[in-house]
């Protein structure tokens, strides 16, 4: 049975490395997966999703227009696909991830959506908040704290090198931007509300 699942961290967490690990696992006993990352997440090539580890793999990109339902529906009927995974998740629309649950329910296509949970306010974001709804199964990836707590919020980092406490939620950086932090530390730089 198709299931939604949600596998949710801070950053550097291994996220994109457990999606890239989980299609080749497929794609080994030679099931076709479809990967999506998307489209405002230019760090790396466009239409890949890429490990800090240094592998990747080529992804649709996905804006807040793509209509995934009607595109997986499309790309089923030209070969059976056997998992649709999600990268960068927490981008996605409240209206997609109710596409991801029509692709389960529907289609009985598995879906994996990785994703962070929260912001560098400690707010969650759209897509990982109906995520943290609606999925069948929610999966937390684990990352440490500079301490050796579990880090399960991140920091944006300011032009200063100090803790951004304002600004928008969607910035795109790796580690030259952002730090996951224990609950402890982050809120020694950003009060909770």
């Amino acid at each position: 049975m198709a299931q939604l699942y949600f596998y949710y961290s801070s950053m550097n967490a291994g996220k994109s490395t457990h999606l890239l690990q989980s299609s080749y696992n497929y794609n080994e006993c030679g099931l076709r997966t479809v990967l999506y990352t998307a489209k405002i997440d230019d760090r790396y090539e466009k239409g890949k999703v890429s490990s800090r580890l240094g592998i990747n793999a080529d992804a649709e990109l996905f804006t807040e227009k793509t209509d995934l339902f009607t595109e997986i529906s499309s790309m089923q009927n030209d070969s059976k696909i056997a998992c649709v995974l999600i990268d960068e998740a927490q981008f996605l629309s409240k209206a997609q991830v109710n596409q991801l649950t029509d692709i389960v329910d529907d289609l009985h296509i598995p879906v994996l959506a990785y994703g962070i949970r929260t912001d560098f306010l400690g707010q969650t974001f759209t897509g990982s908040a109906a995520l943290l709804a609606w999925a069948d199964k929610l999966v937390e990836l684990k990352t440490i704290c500079h301490c050796g707590r579990k880090a399960n919020f991140v920091i944006r980092l300011n032009n200063d090198g100090k803790a951004a406490i304002g600004g928008e939620q969607v910035e795109v950086g790796g580690n030259e931007r952002y730090q996951a932090l224990c609950r402890s530390h982050f809120k020694s730089y950003v009060p909770l509300k």
